[in-house]
């Protein structure tokens, strides 16, 4: 082999490697995500006036959640901190015999990846005298607990059969029904592999958990109280919509930028949740009226 044609050949193969490094470089930092206008625009709590919050912190309020909640429990105190006009006394009991007087009590109900089991102890801690102690009692879901083999109709009948019970033992009760939490698009090589062969298992399950919170819409949206924190995680700080395309299709997504690990909420997506949350539970106490 000559001199100019051992040339030609590593020259040629340092091609290859550099055009095969690009192409790895990019499947394991692109994001199938996209942005379009927001359906809706952000309030916040600058737009409150400061003493329309005692109303609210004279509610007493049961929130029954996992990981996810814990984040926004975080992103509540984080806000209640920084404004004491906004500070909620948050319990961590979920103990009827420990709720005295206003505060916002949480705790975890049921198994991650078993959503059944979170709406029986749900109920079950209701009908405990939980629900002889609160004025708004509501739990969600974590996004494990929807997923692409998850059947959506077949747990929202369970879910709406345990709340009208729960309605008509407690009237006096504010239910709040919630969206489940959604996933964004991870990095790396492998995932970006499967999203270039049309295969994404976040897609996928995302697309099931918008199929649920379709059907929860459509079920209480506009009848009674609904915090519609899948919506909340799509909006992003600029007030654009996230979302990723497949077969022309819109699949929601969480905004990149609210999470560290693809599915919990960091401190900037728990502070916009917990806004949102906190905005929402001051129209039910009635001190945005």
């Amino acid at each position: 082999m000559g001199p100019t044609l051992r040339l030609a050949l590593v020259a040629s193969l340092a091609v290859v490697v550099l055009v095969g490094a690009i192409v790895l470089w990019f499947l394991a930092t692109a994001l199938p995500v996209r942005t379009g206008p927001a359906l809706q625009k952000l309030r916040h709590l600058a737009d409150v006036p400061r003493e329309a919050w005692s109303r609210l912190q004279g509610k007493t309020i049961f929130f029954g959640h996992q990981s996810v909640g814990y984040n926004i429990v975080g992103g509540l105190q984080d806000l209640g901190a920084g404004d004491e006009s906004v500070h909620l006394n948050t319990v961590e009991t979920k103990d009827a015999g420990k709720i005295a007087g206003p505060m916002l009590a949480h705790g975890t109900v049921g198994r991650n990846r078993d959503p059944e089991s979170k709406i029986a102890e749900f109920k079950e801690l209701l009908e405990g005298r939980l629900g002889e102690k609160v004025d708004i009692a509501f739990f969600k879901f974590c996004y494990v607990d929807i997923t692409r083999t998850s059947d959506p109709e077949a747990i929202l009948a369970a879910y709406g059969k345990a709340m009208d019970d729960l309605k008509a033992r407690f009237p006096r009760v504010v239910f709040v029904h919630v969206t489940v939490p959604l996933c964004a698009p991870e990095k790396g090589v492998k995932e970006g592999i499967k999203r270039l062969l049309g295969r994404s298992p976040e897609l996928d399950d995302n697309l099931v958990r918008a199929r649920y919170n379709s059907l929860l819409r459509e079920r209480y949206s506009g009848k009674e109280p609904l915090f519609d924190l899948a919506l909340y995680e799509t909006l992003g700080p600029e007030e654009s919509r996230y979302y990723s395309l497949r077969n022309e299709r819109e699949i929601p997504v969480l905004v990149p930028s609210y999470t560290s690990d693809g599915g919990h909420l960091n401190p900037t997506g728990r502070r916009h949740i917990a806004e949102q949350l906190l905005l929402g539970l001051l129209d039910l106490a009635g001190g945005s009226q």
